[in-house]
């Protein structure tokens, strides 16, 4: 093969690394494009994939990289798209590009950005990059240490100073490995614990799947998320190391941007919603919705984003002689102060994506060929002028345990619902042996809808869900409702 030009094949030959509704999006778009030869996809099982792209036998493998890497030179693939952090913190991009081949997604060294919390956080405070303050700890003892910093003043003023004296032994311990341990304390020092105002948030530094992040109003709260991280493992490794940040309130914003190197192409804002229920209640997912473009974020709040924040990370790596090359996404909290920066992400966000697709006016896989190759400045890119609502409908019990292989109906009433509007990606779906759509996820389906207004396009998507059938779906009705009604949510990214 030959070394890539700096224009993009009039046939491209593409792979595609993921199996959810990004992915679906993903899929969708390329294969509009007049430059798409043939799209192949490692995760074929999702249904609505499946319907756009060839399979390719060889999943991902970090520990034997050899059977795809061959795979891709016998097929002649020249765009290799990557969906997934996992496999981008595996170095996918660092084994699968060749002379003659590119891949849209940066190389194991960037995408530390997105998998270690503690890298993103320490090069924030390097080039200044406006954050939530917050301290990195390897060990239970001395996180828990960190956030009863203080106490002996509420215990002595509620007269129990004598009670806690084993905790006051503990915090005046320098033993840090667990040889000390943490004593029991009783009912009236937990109550004091409970009552103090010390709102923080604890996270995993690694990759968690959107959920290695618990708000903590109080210190009673702090420790038990650091007995969950870091003692129960409830999400592996990657709580290994914690992160605890001030507690940062305000509207939440997603801005994406397309970065080859140097040059910094910003998308349109979009608004995700991570919590579970109505209302911003309940656990964090995955994303339960997203609308795009938010007027939260004005133009000049946007060009804020990309010379105080985007510029200066992209500046930051060089510096350090990594180049970043694929979707940057600055996870924001509007404050008073301005915008700061929750977490970085090094791939589209999902649902984001979703709504980014369906808006995105142009051929994808130029841009993403360009983005990848470094020659992103020839090229314009541009969204239509309506607004598009995601929805996503899940599973019963997700984000716990949930029942899989239910059998899903209706998508085809529900893009017939409002033609042409009406867009369903595939996110945890399957073709069983029978050939039947089933569930095989906890986020199922991402029902799209583009209207004039939010408002429009929320009750579009909405409409459209009611007419999808499987056991115990359920979705949030509010997605964009946060304009009605002011409501701030707290810096619960992961």
């Amino acid at each position: 093969m030959t070394s890539p030009s700096t224009t993009c094949p009039e046939a491209c030959r593409i792979l595609l690394i993921g199996g959810g509704g990004r992915e679906h999006a993903l899929a969708w778009k390329l294969s509009q494009s007049p430059r798409c030869e043939a799209l192949f996809a490692t995760d074929i099982e999702n249904g609505g994939i499946a319907a756009l792209a060839q399979p390719c036998p060889h999943p991902w493998n970090p520990l034997n990289t050899f059977p795809l890497e061959t795979w891709c030179e016998k097929q002649g693939i020249n765009l290799v798209i990557v969906g997934p952090e996992a496999p981008l913190s595996e170095g996918i991009a660092d084994a699968l590009a060749a002379p003659g081949r590119v891949v849209f997604g940066p190389k194991r060294a960037a995408a530390a950005l997105e998998a270690d919390k503690g890298f993103a956080k320490t090069l924030m405070k390097q080039v200044a990059v406006p954050t939530a303050e917050g301290r990195v700890f390897t060990t239970p003892n001395t996180a828990r240490r960190y956030v009863l910093r203080g106490i002996e003043r509420d215990l002595e003023a509620a007269g129990l100073l004598a009670e806690a004296a084993p905790l006051t032994e503990f915090m005046a311990s320098a033993d840090d490995r667990g040889a000390v341990d943490m004593p029991e304390v009783t009912q009236a020092i937990w109550k004091i614990l409970e009552e103090r105002d010390e709102p923080c948030v604890v996270k995993a530094t690694g990759l968690a799947a959107g959920k290695g992040v618990i708000v903590c109003r109080n210190t009673a709260a702090a420790l038990s998320a650091i007995d969950t991280i870091m003692c129960d493992k409830t999400f592996g490794d990657a709580g290994k190391t914690i992160l605890i940040e001030e507690l940062l309130e305000g509207q939440e914003v997603s801005v994406l941007a397309l970065v080859d190197g140097r040059t910094v192409w910003v998308l349109d804002p979009c608004q995700d919603h991570k919590q579970v229920g109505e209302g911003d209640t309940g656990p964090n997912t995955g994303g339960m919705g997203a609308y795009c473009p938010t007027p939260i974020m004005t133009e000049s709040l946007l060009e804020t984003v990309e010379q105080q924040v985007l510029l200066p990370i992209i500046d930051g790596l060089r510096r350090d002689e990594i180049e970043y090359r694929g979707v940057l996404y600055a996870g924001l909290m509007m404050t008073p102060a301005g915008p700061k920066v929750l977490e970085f992400n090094c791939r589209f966000g999902d649902p984001e994506c979703q709504p980014l697709m369906t808006r995105l006016q142009g051929d994808l896989v130029e841009l993403l060929w360009a983005t990848a190759n470094g020659s992103l400045e020839s090229l314009e890119m541009d969204f239509d002028d309506q607004v598009s609502c995601c929805v996503v409908m899940c599973s019963e019990g997700y984000p716990g345990s949930y029942e899989k292989g239910l059998p899903i109906e209706g998508i085809e009433e529900a893009e017939a619902s409002a033609p042409g509007a009406i867009t369903v990606f595939h996110a945890g779906t399957r073709i069983d042996e029978t050939g039947r759509l089933v569930t095989s996820g906890g986020r199922v389906l991402g029902v799209n809808a583009k209207a004039a207004t939010l408002s429009e396009a929320r009750d579009l998507a909405n409409a459209a869900c009611d007419c999808i059938r499987f056991p115990g779906a359920f979705w949030r009705h509010d997605i964009g409702c946060r304009l009605d009604q002011d409501v701030t949510t707290s810096s619960s990214r992961s």
